[in-house]
């Protein structure tokens, strides 16, 4: 039980800053905004997060500088796709190569630096309880903080007026532009807080899954993961997360098995998370072939199912709008 315990942990730990990544996204694509700079984005946050802490001696100050940096990467992608209509799609391509390639130029004197990490917090009180204590009672803040970004971000998105200004810009931005919601700057204003989200992600690798700074970075692709894992979650930051920790539980389960069949070369197990999710994102998507639509028709006790099966992007999901179009 204690095994098992710590192996909960060690997910929580591993998925933490993943969770950052895809419900910022989430947030963002909500929206109807695509950004592709995340993986850039993820590094760029890394680097300047680790090298902030190292010259303040501050990890909290590093992660304000994490997020910074992602929120302005975003901003740029804001302006350019959102204001001057071009094409998102390029447009995140091309941040998140010159983002990579910033970060390993920038960070240079940085590689391979001592510098603090976020350590750990310990619940008082909670540290000797059986079970609960082994996952919570001594772990990393950016732990906390994903748990806690997941609950907001519900409840914001489908409890709130400003969550359902997010799905109206998302969904329909004629409609919303109809009701009085500016549009764009309902879109930028995400674009910029989905942005934060993921430069903290990019924090979180660099002072606290993995503390340091060097090339190649441990976070390299997790963007382009955290893209594919918004799509298994449906848009939903419930599930995004539990996609994420479902991720973070295969890499885990990588180390495990590597100690169990050590005959096997290490690099087997270090690949194997990726096409595990390239199988379990093309399981999750057959309910929308049409093969399968054709079942549930004949057998209609599968409706109930396929509805909770079933994944739809935004409806504007990388659509521009021009408010003097708008009506």
């Amino acid at each position: 039980m204690d095994t098992f315990a710590l192996t909960i942990a060690a997910v929580l730990m591993a998925g933490a800053p993943l969770v950052l990544a895809t419900l910022g996204e989430t947030l963002t694509e909500k929206a109807g905004i695509i950004n592709l700079s995340l993986d850039g984005s993820i590094l760029l946050s890394a680097m300047a997060a680790f090298a902030c802490s190292a010259t303040f001696d501050s990890p909290w100050l590093g992660m304000l500088a994490g997020a910074g940096v992602g929120a302005a990467i975003a901003g740029v992608l804001g302006v350019i796709g959102i204001y001057l209509g071009q094409s998102q799609l390029a447009v995140g391509f091309i941040l998140t190569l010159l983002s990579r390639d910033l970060a390993y130029f920038l960070g240079h004197n940085f590689s391979r630096q001592p510098g603090p990490d976020l350590g750990l917090w310990t619940i008082p009180g909670l540290g000797h309880a059986p079970f609960v204590g082994l996952i919570f009672g001594a772990q990393s803040p950016v732990v906390y903080l994903s748990l806690a970004a997941i609950a907001f971000c519900w409840w914001w998105m489908y409890r709130t007026e400003g969550g359902m200004r997010l799905r109206a810009v998302g969904e329909s931005p004629r409609a919303a532009f109809g009701r009085g919601i500016r549009v764009r700057l309902v879109r930028l204003y995400y674009c910029l807080a989905g942005g934060a989200l993921v430069g903290l992600a990019g924090g979180a690798y660099s002072l606290a899954v993995k503390p340091g700074w060097g090339r190649p970075q441990g976070c390299e692709g997790a963007g382009w993961i955290a893209l594919a894992i918004v799509i298994f979650g449906g848009w939903h930051p419930v599930r995004t997360a539990l996609g994420a920790f479902f991720f973070a539980a295969l890499q885990v389960s990588g180390i495990y098995l590597q100690e169990i069949f050590p005959s096997i070369p290490a690099p087997v197990f270090q690949v194997a998370p990726f096409p595990m999710m390239i199988l379990t994102l093309l399981a999750v998507n057959m309910g929308r072939m049409g093969w399968v639509q054709d079942i549930v028709r004949r057998h209609p006790f599968l409706k109930a199912f396929s509805k909770s099966w079933s994944i739809e992007a935004p409806a504007a999901l990388g659509q521009d709008f021009d408010p003097k179009k708008g009506l």
